[in-house]
């Protein structure tokens, strides 16, 4: 049943704080975050101090990423083990998301962000201990590739249920672009940052550099919290009863059950996606050494310089996107329409390369794509939870965006290998696929937009709770 008794308020889980008691000038940092998004009186030193949270947290995700190729590819059939790995990440999910849920029920925000930072950044230097021991150094790699796929997902997705938490919804769709302009940043800085460390450090001392960066974005965290929060802020569950699990609420949900199946399915549609480009470049390298105008021998560089090229489009893209476009659109158009302007980048992509399945076609398509991806469909989905309870952003978002997100890319890899290395078809069967996923993320997503209506002006999305032997 839906009840709008049950109906969550902007109100109901912390103080106004951010607004201004009484009008006032912006600031001049104020007015410099404006080149990216309104902010508002007094908004300014918190929205800065997240936007340098996210920074800080995807570059030590950077930092330490490179660890995880050079522990597992030193295995015996370690490449091998690569591609299985996705699918025992999600098996690892369904363990650790009712984890943090469990632990999410016993903490009010700040300790409850801050513990789990703390405890990962510990996980860091266990793991640096481990690699000064050559017994335990030769074990490390599926273990460390299974803990940095849990780790990367669950730590994003627990930032942006802070930020839920923390911004009203009206303030969530102003200040949200600006946090993805760190985000964004953030992937592509600390990528260049790894690489000039690297050479300085050494692989597994990185993984103290990310330590130290996580422990960063703890007390950034917590900066905010103090700043933010001089109200009480409770914890998730208050009440005996009165929560569930993370797979729980979303099975509970309506609304969150679409928000799921979207986390798939565009996951699905991307890796996808991702496989048509891999089979165009890999053709293209082919055709031009039967045409001899590539040596055999320089396939690994061509092909590794179309990829550069590719990262180089894609991360400019997104980055102009993010900074001078996300925040505009979304205020001129509405959540509910820029909602839709990545699925129809992806149809056209899609029936482009069903059409013409050509790397020229292709790769152009998919730069928008993914740009479009990395920055407003990245900044769309998280605002999406702006009008959840205090319990769906912390529990119920992380089922979404790790477990739901990780089954998008095991679905890719079952029509890979039925499609792929089964049947044996062209990428113009991929492409078709992905037509028809598309068209089933554009009802979703009309779906998901009604519904996201629906709570804004206050209707309930959770069943209505029945008392002891109610019928």
């Amino acid at each position: 049943m839906w009840s709008a008794s049950n109906a969550p308020t902007p109100t109901t889980h912390r103080a106004d704080l951010t607004a201004p008691s009484s009008p006032r000038e912006r600031t001049a940092l104020e007015r410099l975050l404006g080149v990216v998004t309104r902010v508002e009186p007094g908004e300014g030193v918190s929205a800065l101090l997240m936007t340098l949270n996210v920074l800080t947290l995807m570059t030590a995700y950077s930092a330490i990423k490179p660890v995880r190729e050079g522990l597992i590819l030193a295995m015996a059939s370690g490449a091998e083990y690569k591609a299985y790995m996705g699918a025992a990440i999600a098996v690892a999910l369904l363990f650790a998301v009712p984890a943090y849920a469990r632990f999410a029920d016993r903490q009010p925000r700040n300790r409850l962000v801050v513990g789990v930072t703390a405890f990962f950044a510990a996980n860091l230097v266990l793991f640096w201990a481990g690699s000064s021991v050559e017994s335990v150094r030769s074990r490390l790699g599926l273990v460390y590739y299974l803990w940095l796929g849990v780790f990367n997902m669950m730590v994003v997705a627990q930032f942006w249920a802070f930020a839920n938490d923390l911004y009203r919804e009206e303030q969530g769709k102003r200040l949200f672009p600006l946090l993805g302009v760190g985000q964004t940043l953030g992937a592509v800085l600390g990528a260049g940052l790894s690489v000039w460390l690297l050479a300085r450090v050494g692989v597994f001392n990185m993984l103290l550099v990310g330590a130290a960066l996580l422990g960063v974005t703890a007390v950034l965290t917590q900066i905010v919290h103090v700043r933010e929060g001089r109200a009480p802020v409770p914890r998730l569950a208050s009440a005996p009863g009165d929560h569930g699990g993370a797979f729980e609420l979303v099975r509970q949900s309506e609304y969150l059950r679409y928000v799921a199946g979207f986390a798939l399915l565009f996951t699905f549609v991307n890796t996808n996606g991702e496989y048509v480009l891999g089979r165009l470049v890999k053709a293209s390298a082919d055709q031009a050494v039967l045409a001899g105008t590539l040596s055999p021998g320089a396939v690994k560089e061509w092909v590794g310089d179309a990829y550069s090229r590719f990262y180089l489009y894609t991360n400019v893209a997104t980055i102009a996107l993010q900074a001078l476009v996300v925040s505009r659109l979304v205020r001129v158009w509405g959540l509910e329409r820029a909602f839709f302007v990545l699925p129809v980048i992806a149809l056209v992509d899609a029936l482009g390369a069903a059409a013409l399945p050509l790397l020229a076609v292709v790769l152009p398509g998919k730069v928008a794509e993914n740009a479009t991806d990395y920055s407003l469909n990245n900044t769309l989905r998280n605002m999406l939870w702006l009008p959840t309870t205090r319990e769906m952003k912390y529990k119920a978002k992380q089922a979404v965006d790790t477990f739901f997100v990780r089954m998008g890319d095991v679905s890719s890899a079952l029509v890979v290998f039925l499609l792929g290395s089964q049947l044996h078809l062209g990428v113009r069967a991929f492409a078709l696929v992905n037509v028809g996923l598309v068209a089933l993320w554009l009802v979703l997503a009309r779906r998901i937009v009604a519904g996201y209506r629906r709570l804004s002006v206050g209707e309930s999305f959770a069943p209505e709770r029945r008392s002891p032997g109610s019928p």
